[in-house]
């Protein structure tokens, strides 16, 4: 649904003294074009009524000369990505130009009640805000607005409650949805004073008198006894992981963790580089769970692909936190595949905000391990974006999941960027040890292979682990 834009909201002067802020105040809201997502087919739009909510979207640009309108308008329709993928009916996009967001209704007053007319005038049930609203701010907005308000990470929080599957992504879920809820918790009506102990509960004696507990306060003590408890169920799964893990680094198996934006199409990579067979979705966070495939590269060498969670702008840190467990695959990794969508409109913000991400997990990762950028998507992607970003990176391979273009170099350059055995030997292993040359070939780099009379005569190159086994075999 195309909506007329307003006009553009006068420049302000350097210093942000009253008067100025009370011009911004002012401003008009901007419609941001293209957000709608209301389908024009009548029985369509009438069985999405009864399904979807219908949502209005706001923002607020904080003209602070480090964003432009651009960021700010890229970042809403991401927004407006995120909303249908919850399961939502994207009415219209707004966006106030203030220096920082009201500390009291987010928006401002004034806007505050003219997005009240934009919610009646669309038929609206629900606000989400582009940020993380305060306890207050969503509380004073819903005061106004009249209809439910949300901010980018309880949405981001449901998604990720839709799309979770395996135990550890529900436990992980589950505890960022309750460190986000715990400060928000507030009392409705007389639960706030209704009372657990005395009379009022039916207790009697000693021991039950007196105030007890508020129902807030019950709420806050349960809501903490269970995050205590998730905490400890997901130090547990760690530790599974961490062992399997350790087990392919016993083994010598080197990995490759990929990483990107979501829905960059890293499991679409991943399909294609091992035929795994990884859910594939356009949505974004389709894939929670971490998927571990085993691939070989031309000379034998065995190696691992690590799928991991998509990752987004202002991704909550109580989902950070909650995920450490599942982004460690990517810091343990030997080489990081960064997929990028070359189709997206901003394509070097969604690399700054991975490497953001990845630095909150693991600092040094991005500058200890080998990076190779796959431009994904290259079959609809701009030539002039997918050349600047392959100047600006080091290595970087062009690729397109969908058709299968580039995906036997990018093969290729990971293969290259695997960590190699440095140890030459010469070694004649009796062909009652079989075991030994199998080693050989998914551990080591054979050079040369012969079958004689006595055994197999290898030469290869190793790793100290594999060379102690191979010493009493040496030529």
């Amino acid at each position: 649904m195309a909506h007329p834009q307003h006009h553009p909201t006068p420049v302000l002067d350097e210093q942000p003294d009253g008067d100025q802020l009370d011009r911004e105040e002012r401003a008009a809201l901007q419609r941001v074009a293209g957000l709608s997502t209301e389908l024009e087919d009548v029985t369509e739009v009438e069985y999405r009524q009864l399904r979807l909510e219908r949502v209005v979207l706001a923002g607020v640009w904080a003209d602070d000369g480090r964003t432009t309108v651009e960021d700010a308008e890229n970042s809403m329709r991401e927004l407006a990505a995120l909303a249908e993928t919850a399961g939502s009916t994207v009415l219209d996009g707004v966006i106030q130009r203030r220096l920082k967001p009201d500390p009291a209704t987010y928006l401002g007053s004034g806007k505050a009640r003219e997005l009240r007319d934009l919610v009646v005038e669309h038929g609206a049930d629900t606000v989400i805000c582009d940020g993380e609203l305060g306890p207050s701010q969503r509380r004073a907005l819903e005061d106004v607005v009249k209809v439910k308000v949300i901010d980018r990470t309880a949405l981001i929080l449901d998604i990720f409650a839709q799309h979770a599957k395996s135990r550890e992504g529900r436990a992980q879920v589950e505890l960022a949805q309750l460190q986000y809820l715990l400060p928000r918790l507030r009392g409705w009506g007389e639960s706030m004073s209704r009372q657990a102990g005395g009379r009022v509960a039916g207790g009697e004696g000693i021991g039950s008198r007196g105030p007890g507990e508020t129902k807030i306060e019950l709420d806050r003590r349960r809501i903490n006894t269970r995050i205590a408890k998730l905490r400890r169920d997901i130090g547990a799964m760690k530790t599974v992981r961490d062992t399997k893990r350790s087990s392919r680094r016993a083994h010598k198996v080197p990995g490759v963790a990929i990483v990107g934006y979501t829905n960059a199409g890293k499991s679409s990579l991943l399909n294609r580089l091992t035929g795994a067979g990884v859910l594939v979705e356009d949505q974004l966070f389709a894939t929670l769970d971490p998927t571990v495939r085993r691939a070989e590269t031309e000379d034998g060498r065995s190696y691992t692909l690590s799928d991991t969670v998509g990752f987004v702008r202002h991704l909550p840190h109580q989902l950070v936190e909650a995920f450490r467990s599942t982004l460690e695959e990517a810091s343990g990794a030997d080489v990081l595949l960064h997929v990028v969508d070359g189709s997206h409109p901003d394509p070097e913000g969604q690399i700054a905000a991975v490497h953001e991400v990845l630095a909150e997990v693991d600092e040094g990762a991005t500058l200890r391990l080998p990076e190779i950028i796959a431009v994904n998507k290259a079959d609809v992607a701009d030539p002039e974006v997918v050349d600047r970003i392959v100047r600006m990176h080091p290595r970087v391979v062009v690729v397109s999941a969908r058709t299968g273009r580039g995906v036997e170099e990018l093969r290729a350059a990971v293969e290259e960027a695997l960590p190699r055995p440095e140890i030459l030997v010469d070694v004649l292993v009796p062909y009652d040890r079989g075991d030994l040359v199998t080693r050989l070939h998914e551990e080591g780099e054979v050079l040369s292979e012969e079958h004689t009379g006595e055994g197999t005569r290898l030469q290869a190159k190793v790793d100290p682990d594999l060379h102690g086994h191979l010493a009493g075999y040496a030529v």
